[in-house]
């Protein structure tokens, strides 16, 4: 099915987990942030759509590049400082040289205290779970695996700009994590044949990694009605990181989306951050009733604009501006 570029050996255990969600109210639902800013779905949308339209985000393409510059000029327009393109060049798993780019920013970068939000920008080469086979070595959009996470960063930033948090928020706008086998194909390398703009960019890093208490990865947080399962690695290392957010997420009324039980294992970015010593968890939809795992538009040409879901982008978008503001 495509889906080794996630799962390990464990996760057909790990699937039995996915199961109906049970909410839990907090002890201090009544909580609420010093600070508040309303995160706008529509304006997420909205950048969502403009990396869509670049065409799909391919590594050595020209609509690579362009996306790539224009993911930093708008980081800027939008009021994060610092921002960098940390281009590289990184090995595919079939020998292929890929010329990335690692884009970050800060806000508010002179707290010592400080947190990462990621995702990947870049767009899967091929539509290896395209339901037509005849169209499995095309290019994908890519809305949901990989724009709509930047989505909620940029219009996260956007937000944060203006109502500053008391922590330094760091960005990481990460490439090349898409560039997996094909799944009628392997990798020598397995797991490691994928997320290499992060791989690249841990060895290499353009932040102040002692500075970043914990990173939230996002990935695949646009999906129509998408609900949320604890991934099973940031719950193993960042429990208590995936309890804010959850807890968070239940206070704004978005409980039904932030489900409590555990869901499968994925490799993806945030794999990197942890070994690099970053407590860090990914929010992504990786439990959908109709799959076991991931969105049905997952690496198919589905993944576009069309199916993307404001309210998804809204339920996730809210909830990290909430924890953000309350640090």
């Amino acid at each position: 099915m495509g889906i080794s570029k996630y799962l390990l050996a464990i996760g057909a255990i790990a699937l039995a987990s996915c199961s109906g969600g049970r909410s839990e109210a907090s002890a201090n639902a009544t909580q609420r942030p010093l600070k508040s800013a309303t995160f706008d779905a529509d304006s997420a949308y909205a950048f969502v759509k403009a990396q869509t339209d670049f065409g799909p985000r391919v590594p050595n393409t020209a609509a690579h590049a362009a996306c790539g510059r224009w993911l930093a000029e708008k980081l800027e327009e939008v009021g994060a400082e610092n921002v960098t393109v940390d281009s590289c060049q990184v090995r595919a798993y079939d020998g292929t040289m890929l010329g990335a780019m690692n884009i970050t920013a800060q806000i508010n970068p002179a707290a010592n205290k400080r947190v990462l939000l990621l995702a990947h920008w870049d767009s899967r080469p091929w539509a290896d779970n395209d339901p037509d086979m005849t169209r499995r070595r095309t290019p994908i959009d890519g809305a949901n695996d990989g724009a709509s996470g930047v989505g909620v960063i940029l219009e996260v930033a956007r937000q944060l700009a203006v109502t500053v948090p008391e922590i330094g928020v760091d960005i990481l706008l990460a490439d090349a994590e898409d560039y997996g086998p094909h799944s009628s194909e392997s990798a020598e390398d397995g797991n490691a044949a994928w997320c290499l703009g992060t791989q690249a960019w841990t060895d290499a890093p353009t932040l102040d990694l002692g500075k970043i208490r914990y990173a939230i990865l996002f990935d695949m947080v646009g999906g129509r009605d998408a609900k949320f399962h604890r991934e099973y690695f940031s719950e193993q290392k960042a429990s208590k990181i995936n309890e804010k957010v959850w807890k968070a997420a239940e206070r704004a009324g978005y409980g039904d989306r932030f489900v409590y039980d555990e869901g499968i294992p994925v490799v993806d970015d945030h794999i990197y951050i942890i070994k690099a010593g970053i407590p860090a968890i990914d929010i992504i939809e990786n439990c959908h009733p109709e799959t076991g795992s991931f969105n049905p538009t997952w690496h198919t040409l589905s993944d576009n604009i069309d199916n993307i879901d404001k309210s998804t982008l809204k339920a996730v978008g809210q909830t990290v501006v909430n924890v953000l503001l309350a640090e």
